[in-house]
């Protein structure tokens, strides 16, 4: 998600639009038409239909990925629980494991503090995951009231199946907290129903060569996000993971390796961002055609407003790295 004080309360909007009032349903809409931040791709092979959601939670169904029909609403969290009644919904993924559709997403509580840092209170904000028997939903809780811990902020939760056959929730904790943000793995009961153990860091944002901030008073250091991990292997076997971080106040996209080919890594940063510059929060998705494409956000002024708008890119991963060649033509 977007970990960036003044950019993240421009967006705010999109985050709690999902818990507003019903919107209504529009067809034939072009994917630079959707105005959407982290957009998560899933490609569903038995409707051969593709579900896009993201941030604020609502689904669009699309089956050229050039036309688009939504936004519908699909995930119902238990208002008793930690959540609260209208929780901010970032960064949600669909994937699909062992007949069941999973929803992996970033629910935020603004009613409850978990920590003070810096003078600064930190909200209740997890990656949970709810189910569905079909993608569109609806999404509902399954047994554990959390998956990670309650005074711990986590977010843009995502999911993987590691060499040793077993399912990990891969997760960033929040720079706001740590002030070095992290990504870290947590082995997943085997149903995916709650998590088993302990948190793992796979990697801190200050590893990073390419992300650069500059304070008010200081040196130029390394950018302390971390934001939207997505793992992958290349079809020579390598174990890749795309997240991003910011170049000054500009979203980009990074990848690093594993040295292992598992999660243990260790993970080898590469030196230079993945994407061009205003791209961020990437994942890959395979298209009914065989195209590899990732899934991006960038953002663009609209009458002095900040935009975020899904954008899809054409990648090669035929050697040891991701090569990313092109974007995908516009709709209209």
């Amino acid at each position: 998600m977007k970990n960036f004080p003044l950019l993240a309360s421009l967006l705010l909007p999109l985050a709690v639009a999902a818990q507003g009032a019903p919107q209504p349903i529009r067809k034939n809409i072009p994917l630079d038409s959707i105005r959407l931040s982290d957009p998560f791709i899933l490609a569903d092979q038995p409707s051969h239909t593709y579900y896009m959601t993201g941030t604020g939670g609502k689904l669009w169904k699309s089956k050229d990925l050039k036309v688009w029909e939504g936004p519908y609403t699909v995930a119902q969290p238990d208002p008793a629980s930690w959540m609260g009644p209208k929780p901010m919904i970032w960064a949600a993924e669909i994937h699909a494991y062992k007949g069941k559709y999973y929803y992996f997403a970033t629910f935020t509580n603004s009613a409850l503090t978990i920590d003070t840092v810096q003078g600064k209170p930190v909200e209740r904000r997890a990656s949970h995951v709810l189910v569905s028997n079909q993608p569109a939903g609806p999404y509902v809780p399954m047994k554990d009231a959390t998956y990670l811990p309650a005074n711990k902020s986590t977010l843009d939760g995502t999911f993987w199946v590691d060499k040793d056959q077993k399912p990990y929730l891969v997760y960033c904790h929040e720079w706001l907290q740590n002030m070095d943000g992290t990504v870290e793995k947590i082995l997943l009961k085997p149903d995916l129903t709650g998590t088993l153990g302990t948190g793992k860091v796979l990697f801190q944002a200050s590893a990073s060569p390419w992300s650069r901030e500059n304070p008010r008073n200081g040196p130029v250091r390394p950018n302390k996000v971390t934001d939207g991990p997505w793992v992958f292997r290349t079809k020579n076997g390598r174990l890749g993971m795309l997240w991003t971080s910011w170049v000054y106040d500009v979203y980009t996209q990074g990848v690093a390796y594993s040295s292992s080919g598992t999660l243990d890594g260790p993970w080898v940063q590469e030196k230079a961002p993945i994407t061009p510059p205003n791209y961020g929060h990437g994942m890959l998705f395979r298209t009914f055609e065989g195209k590899l494409l990732m899934s991006v956000h960038s953002h663009k002024d609209v009458n002095g407003r900040y935009i975020r708008v899904p954008r899809l890119l054409e990648v090669n991963d035929s050697g040891d790295k991701l090569v990313v060649k092109q974007p995908v033509a516009s709709s209209h």
